[in-house]
């Protein structure tokens, strides 16, 4: 079984801070982090393997200090890295993201799963893994809780609205996975020490033959982003001395009531 579990390297958002003048991220001083939710994704393709065995091969795009996260991966468990890099792919919004991952896969060789997080945190956009699907037509499954195996299918448990449903598909699928899936394990010494020899392989431009330059970089993405900013703080409330609890509870009730929420 071939497992692709793609990754992303991000800011840490509990670090970001945006330019009052500018309205952009300042990224300087920053540390970068794998994308948590594509933790989530690595795990559920390491217990795949532990269970009925796979090769896991993690993916990232992004410039040469990604190289981090893909030796995280590694560290962890991973079997094998790639790096999906070239100046031709600077500024690709989601659309271009994807169809570039899904081109840079393809050129990896068959595959049963593919497994991303749900989303990315710096983002917060949720596309990039939906529309990696599309570009490879297969299924596509979101919010996955768990998977099994039985036989030549899979049984996915995916979180909804009303608790959880169970779905049974073909190989191959895509899966995107939530933090409530799994707590994801802790690299060994060991692990640590091989990745930092191990070599991570580059997928660059030229090395995908099939690909439509008019669907990557700035070029080809549909979409901008116009601007960045933090909302302004508008503090709104009224405080209730109590003198008479019975008469302010009545009171409370009433505003309640008048701003129809209750």
């Amino acid at each position: 079984m071939n497992i692709v579990v793609c990754i992303k390297q991000v800011p840490d958002t509990t670090e970001i801070k945006i330019d009052p003048v500018k309205n952009t991220l300042i990224r300087k001083g920053v540390p970068s982090i794998l994308n948590p939710f594509d933790k989530n994704a690595l795990e559920q393709a390491l217990r795949l393997k532990d269970q009925y065995g796979a090769t896991v091969t993690a993916i990232s795009m992004g410039p040469d200090n990604a190289k981090e996260v893909l030796r995280e991966a590694l560290s962890m468990g991973a079997d094998k890295a790639y790096l999906v890099t070239d100046r031709a792919f600077g500024g690709s919004d989601t659309y271009a993201t994807s169809y570039i991952l899904s081109k840079a896969i393809e050129k990896l060789g068959p595959f049963d799963f593919v497994l991303v997080g749900k989303q990315a945190i710096d983002g917060d956009t949720g596309q990039t893994g939906s529309s990696i699907a599309e570009h490879l037509k297969i299924s596509r499954l979101s919010y996955v809780l768990d998977i099994k195996m039985e036989g030549q299918k899979c049984v996915v448990k995916r979180q909804v609205e009303e608790g959880a449903e169970i779905v049974e598909t073909k190989l191959p699928v895509l899966c995107t996975l939530t933090k409530e899936s799994n707590k994801p394990r802790y690299a060994t010494i060991k692990g640590k020490i091989d990745s930092l020899k191990a070599e991570i392989g580059e997928i660059h431009l030229d090395d995908i033959k099939d690909i439509d330059t008019t669907k990557i970089g700035l070029k080809g993405s549909p979409t901008r982003v116009k601007a960045t900013f933090t909302p302004k703080r508008q503090a709104s409330g009224e405080v209730m001395k109590v003198v008479n609890p019975e008469k302010t509870a009545k009171e409370l009730v009433g505003k309640l009531l008048e701003a129809k929420l209750v």
